[in-house]
């Protein structure tokens, strides 16, 4: 197979998408960044928002070795049905790494980045990471090209990220106290040693924040991941978020750990807990006062491929990929021609949410009553509207309505309660599971939902709706406020009346 070379396709920034700056709100997310910023998100699924249900991305590993241990990782190989950062079926030479971007690119039209992410630390690689990264700026111009890294090596390979012309930089960033850190990293191996304890989790902590002001300095759109540990760093990471905004970081992700015994970390098997939904959405709410936050990540494997929420790494094997049959300028031609359409369809909605009146006006309620805010689940294959069937969905977003306006809150993982088609089996244990993930959320909107697991829902208080199908999210979460709001369902006391009374 030919190796072809892809045409730039230039990013129309007249359009308007979410920025990752605030990943909440998401009625003006771009409108406050500089045009040079907004080139560099509008159409990145991990920095905007609203690009994720557009845009898809695709991690290549190459990176096999890691220059750290963690507690919360173990990196199997050939875990398939595992979705976690780590964890890969095939590792790849990066001239097989390219050949699979390309293969990519032309199938899956909406991909615009490419990320090395593992399944060890790209830096702890940099001869396969840098080379892999070099055929990609030559051949896939168009595409963004990431890199996710624990941050020991990262100063000492600044000139050579800002070589290939990456933009988006991530960084692993779990604590800035050594003691903190000592708590999650049993080794570290650095110049020819491996160190233990505080010693080494003082190291990393230098090195990281170093490469975090280097990178900013040099124009490097910083993200910086963090994973909440409960007991262990959750009451840390406000700290974390006011320094690395402090020093010029982008974005904020803060993670729930991924625990399961059966993942065999050390975490895991020593019954350390990850966070709730509820302890999770506190701490990032917390940082938001001090961070642009990131919440629709879904921690993704070192393979990924598609949107986030989805992976067709299956479907582009090494094996396969050599049977395919693409005809590249064709398929570079639709390419452009899908980037084209999504960036017309994101104007669209720009403009129609910039004449959208607020649906409630707190300051013109009678009597001094206010409206509270209200948890929804919605079901959604992307693109921005809801499309997805209550008993096939794989999981929920959950977003915030409130009287100023719809607020993304992040994502929670289910198992699908039907089996597929339009009749569902019992699936009471299925249900019971679904209903503990939608706890808190009052509405669920879906395509369509069947009549057994209707009764459930509202029995738990949660009011299932297909009435929305095929419409944008937003829109349809706003119609579904209003409707409670006139129907009473949503007023409560002001401060003064629960005085009075």
């Amino acid at each position: 197979m030919e190796l072809p070379v892809l045409n730039n396709i230039a990013p129309d920034t007249s359009k308007d998408g979410c920025s990752a700056g605030s990943c909440g709100s998401t009625s003006d997310q771009m409108n406050h960044l500089p045009e040079h910023i907004r080139e560099k998100v509008f159409n990145h699924p991990c920095y905007s928002e609203e690009a994720h249900h557009y845009f898809a991305r695709m991690h290549v590993a190459v990176a096999p070795a890691c220059n750290i241990q963690c507690n919360y990782c173990n990196r199997k190989y050939d875990c398939a049905n595992e979705s976690r950062p780590g964890v890969v079926s095939e590792l790849h030479h990066p001239v097989q790494a390219v050949k699979k971007v390309l293969a990519v690119a032309a199938t899956i039209p909406q991909m615009t980045v490419l990320g090395v992410a593992g399944p060890g630390d790209p830096l702890a690689n940099p001869q396969r990471t840098f080379e892999t990264f070099r055929m990609l700026s030559e051949q896939a111009p168009d595409i963004k090209l990431c890199v996710s890294t624990n941050g020991l090596t990262l100063p000492e390979h600044i000139d050579e990220l800002t070589k290939y012309n990456i933009d988006h930089v991530t960084i692993t960033i779990n604590c800035v106290d050594p003691d903190v850190g000592a708590k999650i990293y049993p080794w570290i191996f650095w110049k020819n040693k491996r160190i233990k304890g505080r010693e080494a989790a003082a190291i990393l902590i230098e090195q990281q924040q170093k490469g975090l002001e280097m990178l900013v300095a040099r124009g490097i759109l910083v993200k910086v991941n963090s994973v909440m540990i409960p007991g262990v760093n959750d009451k840390h990471l406000e700290e974390v978020s006011k320094i690395v905004k402090a020093k010029g970081a982008f974005l904020h992700n803060v993670m729930p750990l991924i625990s399961e015994a059966e993942h065999g970390t050390y975490y895991g098997l020593t019954g350390q807990r990850g966070p709730t939904h509820d302890e999770l959405q506190a701490l990032q709410d917390s940082c938001a006062g001090d961070m642009n936050m990131m919440r629709h990540c879904r921690q993704c494997r070192a393979d990924a491929v598609g949107l986030l929420g989805e992976d067709r790494g299956s479907e582009f094997t090494m094996d396969k990929i050599e049977q395919m049959d693409i005809n590249y300028p064709e398929a570079m031609k639709m390419r452009a021609e899908v980037h084209a359409a999504i960036n017309e369809e994101l104007e669209s909605k720009r403009l129609a949410r910039e004449s959208k009146v607020q649906l409630v006006n707190i300051q013109g309620v009678q009597n001094k009553e206010v409206t509270r805010p209200v948890l929804m689940a919605v079901a959604t294959k992307g693109s921005g509207v809801i499309n997805e069937h209550f008993g096939h969905a794989g999981e929920f977003l959950i977003y915030e309505a409130s009287p100023e306006g719809v607020r993304f809150i992040g994502h929670r993982k289910t198992t699908p309660y039907c089996e597929g088609g339009d009749t569902c089996g019992d699936g009471e244990s299925v249900l019971d599971k679904t209903l503990k993930v939608l706890a808190g959320c009052e509405v669920v909107l879906c395509s369509k939902v069947g009549i057994e697991p209707w009764g459930p829902l509202e029995a738990a208080g949660i009011q299932p709706n297909g009435e929305h199908a095929m419409e944008p999210i937003e829109d349809a979460i706003l119609a579904m406020y209003e409707e409670m709001r006139t129907a009473g369902k949503l007023v409560q006391k002001s401060a003064e009346q629960q005085m009075a009374a």
